[in-house]
């Protein structure tokens, strides 16, 4: 794969904890993503607006405060309001199995809980992009 896959990683709501976030952006770093780290308490808008001026290919999420339903939900309608079609909406933190399913089931993509090897978010991302945006 030459394309340089550029993901977003994003910390929305009021939650404060972001070492998730920094380990999952180094090892995104360091599988040769470009990484756009966005910060602590960024609103959903601002997210899709910063998403959609670095032209990135994929969103992340880290969300540890509950309100991972609202959040998405919301990150998610707005990327359809701006033909986000091709950028996966993707992340992780304390969410359930069921709200995982309620999630995937408007089109977020793969979620990954507290333990997850930081490879197997790697080789989703790598192999989501590969298939989706049709790119080498």
């Amino acid at each position: 794969m030459n394309h340089k896959i550029r993901i977003l990683i994003a910390k929305p709501g009021l939650d404060g904890h972001d070492r998730g976030a920094k380990v999952m952006a180094s090892a995104f770093r360091d599988a040769g993503f470009e990484v756009i780290y966005a910060g602590l308490r960024q609103t959903p808008e601002m997210i899709v607006e910063a998403a959609m001026q670095e032209d990135v290919d994929v969103i992340g999420l880290s969300i540890l405060s509950g309100a991972h339903m609202t959040l998405f939900t919301r990150v998610n309608e707005l990327m359809k309001e701006h033909e986000m079609t091709d950028v996966l909406l993707t992340g992780g933190g304390i969410i359930s199995p069921d709200d995982i399913e309620e999630l995937g089931k408007i089109g977020v993509g793969k979620l990954f809980g507290p333990g997850t090897p930081t490879q197997e978010a790697v080789d989703y991302i790598k192999q989501w992009v590969e298939s989706e945006r049709n790119v080498t």
